[in-house]
């Protein structure tokens, strides 16, 4: 018996689109709104989806769960126009990977009461239906952040969650938003900033060895998603990258005084920080 019986999912890309194949895996009825229409199409052909939704939103009224799956400044725009048809949802949650503007927009909307945050830590550099799969959520963090006004349905969102693998995490948004800051945004930033360096100075992906591939990966994702993180969280990921170009400065600093004692250290702190 699963914890709802229907679900209408807006945003049908890598995390919208598996949560909608584990929901159905698990015989709940979804229904589905994505602003291009072939990732649409594609989940009705794969049998994932039962009913397309409009881009007015209205089919979401009836549903027992909403979930927002679009890039976190569009899931403002999408909390109001679904208010009004979300009277009898059971449960109204996100998966941004930002939390604290997106639940002041639930409150705006007059969601609050029924709005959880939700932030799965199982993204992919890929994006769309087709990076979407089954069981991307089984194992993964899943952050919840209620509101104020929450009530009872940070229980159903831990077992909405649960029921599909994941393991929970429940904290404050700007404590969510401070912390992902460091554990996700800056390693994002990082992994652009070396991908722009070496495409500066005509380096090829091709030309980097596994390791240089793993640390750029990220610079392969969607610019849409990230550009609105960025704006969205600019001040705590400002702090973030401030202490990281700190760190390679006084690296730069080592390699200009030729000071193998230093670099050692540093190269061993690091290592530490890796393998404890």
């Amino acid at each position: 018996m699963n914890v709802v019986e229907s679900a209408a999912i807006v945003g049908l890309g890598l995390m919208g689109g598996s949560l909608a194949r584990d929901l159905a895996a698990r015989g709940v009825a979804v229904r589905a709104y994505d602003s291009d229409a072939s990732h649409l199409a594609a989940a009705l052909r794969d049998g994932v989806v039962t009913e397309a939704l409009d881009a007015s939103l209205a089919g979401v009224r009836g549903a027992d769960a909403i979930v927002v799956a679009v890039p976190v400044d569009a899931a403002v725009e999408v909390l109001h126009r679904i208010a009004p048809y979300a009277g009898t949802a059971r449960l109204i949650t996100d998966v941004g990977s930002t939390k604290t503007r997106i639940l002041e927009a639930a409150h705006s909307a007059g969601l609050g009461a029924r709005f959880v945050g939700s932030h799965p830590m199982a993204g992919d550099h890929r994006s769309g239906w087709e990076a979407s799969r089954t069981g991307l959520f089984a194992g993964a963090c899943v952050y919840l952040c209620p509101s104020p006004e929450t009530r009872g349905d940070v229980d159903l969102a831990t077992t909405f969650w649960t029921e599909l693998g994941a393991r929970i995490e429940v904290l404050p948004a700007d404590e969510h938003d401070r912390k992902l800051a460091w554990s996700s945004h800056l390693p994002h930033m990082v992994s652009v900033g070396l991908a722009l360096a070496l495409a500066r100075t005509g380096v090829e992906r091709d030309d980097l060895g596994p390791g240089g591939r793993d640390v750029t990966r990220l610079a392969g994702s969607s610019p849409e998603v990230w550009t609105a993180i960025a704006r969205d969280n600019a001040v705590e990921i400002d702090a973030a990258l401030a202490a990281a170009q700190t760190e390679l400065e006084e690296i730069r600093d080592a390699l200009r005084r030729a000071d193998d004692d230093e670099l050692r250290a540093r190269f061993a702190r690091a290592r530490t920080w890796f393998t404890t």
